[in-house]
């Protein structure tokens, strides 16, 4: 079975145009990608776990935010590793500047035998659903596509 994600697509009308939350991957291998990159906050969970919670669990481990409301289920996505993303829609308003992220460990630079560590998450950003199409993944970005149809 292929390896499973949770996550949170948050989204808000301002100025009557809707625009959705993302976040950018911290560490050295996303550090000076943009286009394509961005993602809905969100985490692997285990089979015996309740996909709704991961999601608001990792939303808040990427943010420092905790997020409640009204969750819209999305249809899953399979990314090109083959892992699939279960997703939710809420909406809400989080300042995208006061994020605090976890933190992972890897061995960099290559090779050198010395772990560091990064925010899984380095910075977040609001932004229509036109721009968003662009900074996410290309899979993810169905589930924009979802959101904008049936709000």
């Amino acid at each position: 079975m292929p390896k499973q994600s949770a996550g949170i697509l948050l989204y808000r009308n301002k100025a009557n145009r809707l625009e959705v939350f993302l976040v950018h991957p911290g560490g050295p291998f996303f550090k000076n990608k943009d286009e394509g990159v961005w993602s809905i906050p969100k985490g692997e969970f285990l089979d015996d776990e309740d996909p709704l919670t991961a999601a608001k669990r990792e939303f808040l481990e990427e943010t420092g935010q905790a997020i409640d409301g009204e969750f819209i289920k999305l249809s899953p996505v399979q990314l090109k590793s083959g892992k699939i993303v279960h997703a939710w829609a809420v909406e809400g308003d989080i300042d995208h500047e006061v994020i605090t992220s976890n933190l992972f460990e890897i061995e960099w630079p290559p090779k050198s035998g010395k772990l560091q560590s990064f925010p899984e998450v380095d910075r977040a950003a609001w932004f229509t659903i036109d721009e968003a199409k662009v900074k996410l993944s290309p899979a993810q970005a169905g589930l924009v596509e979802e959101l904008q149809n049936i709000k």
